[in-house]
């Protein structure tokens, strides 16, 4: 086996890990609001949305990926591609580990995004990325909690002049059901999203090595690429089944204090917002979108001053600090290993 065989396979290994550390990062992103209400245990609700993860690969076409593919210019058959993603993925995954650590639910996707466009730049600067497709991620750094927050405080709304007769108990008996719904499908549109992003990496790094073609089908149904698919799909799975547990609190319990019919609109609201970006090939924030949605049915129902802001910036900093520091560790390991590397 070539050095430049192995380091590929190394990327790819890279880039699973990645997708086990972004399930097990982003856990909490899918069971915040069904275990704050206490719909599920936190052992159950994971389990629930790893199963839910899996499926969302025969759902959703993999456009999301392509546009992960696409978003650093691969040159086919030029082994410093293979550095390029590799750096990309370690500033992605040391990323995770810091804030996971520090008990910040910041966004792995645009620790990924970060990682890969420092790691280019530093190549061969602007003219190494499509900025077309990087300022779609960009714009959706800024829509995707807003959309998040718009739909949640509106679902609430329409869902509270809808129920304001009914008994609490009642209520809430029907809406834990209805948790149970929601949370599956935030789960489908977190594993679709998510997942498709993974996919991209090892696309992009087979098109490097040369051994898939630039224009390649990556489908169920294409044999050549159906095993990027399930591998990062289970991944993810695994991934969300070992859960985040540093994170549940603060997103669940933290932010704002919900009760099964918020939870159920917190959800929806994510949902919806990652079915669409996930149809159009946008690579967004779970983290972001359940965040917004959260914040939107709290400042509904209780008040604006009783959402706990101060959590709200601390993790509104992690965001914006997250793209230019995976780029910088991705930048550190590019220099590190350049000199393995011949163009």
């Amino acid at each position: 086996m070539t050095f430049l065989t192995f380091f590929l396979f190394l990327t790819i290994i890279g880039a699973l890990l990645f997708d086990i550390m972004n399930g097990f990062h982003d856990a909490a992103n899918s069971i915040a609001t069904i275990v704050s209400t206490r719909v599920l245990s936190p052992l159950v609700a994971v389990l629930w949305a790893a199963f839910f993860n899996f499926i969302a690969m025969f759902i959703f076409f993999p456009h999301v990926a392509d546009t992960v593919s696409k978003i650093v210019k691969i040159a086919p058959n030029d082994s410093v591609y293979l550095l390029i993603i590799f750096s990309g993925l370690i500033g992605a995954l040391l990323w995770d580990l810091l804030t996971w650590w520090l008990k910040l639910p910041t966004s792995s996707s645009h620790a990924l995004i970060g990682g890969l466009s420092g790691a280019a730049l530093i190549h061969a600067g602007w003219d190494s990325l499509r900025i077309d497709l990087l300022l779609k991620t960009v714009y959706f750094i800024v829509l995707s909690p807003l959309i998040g927050f718009g739909l949640g405080f509106l679902f609430v709304c329409l869902l509270y002049l809808l129920v304001y007769k009914g008994h609490p108990q009642t209520i809430n008996r029907r809406f834990k059901k209805g948790q149970l719904l929601s949370a599956a499908l935030y789960s489908i549109g977190h594993g679709a999203n998510d997942a498709q992003k993974t996919m991209g990496v090892i696309m992009a790094t087979l098109i490097a090595k040369g051994w898939l073609a630039p224009d390649a089908e990556l489908s169920l149904l294409n044999p050549d690429t159906n095993w990027i698919i399930l591998s990062c799909h289970l991944a993810m799975s695994i991934g969300t089944a070992f859960g985040g547990w540093r994170i549940v609190k603060t997103m669940g319990m933290r932010l704002t204090k919900l009760k099964p019919i918020d939870g159920f609109c917190a959800e929806s609201a994510g949902a919806v917002t990652l079915f669409f970006a996930t149809q159009y090939g946008i690579p967004v924030s779970t983290t972001q979108t359940i965040t917004g949605a959260i914040i939107g049915v709290g400042s509904a129902t209780t008040s604006f001053a009783q959402v706990k802001w101060n959590i709200a910036s601390r993790i509104l900093w992690a965001w914006i600090l997250t793209i230019p520091g995976a780029a910088l560790i991705a930048s550190l390991c590019y220099f590190t290993l350049r000199p393995l590397f011949t163009d």
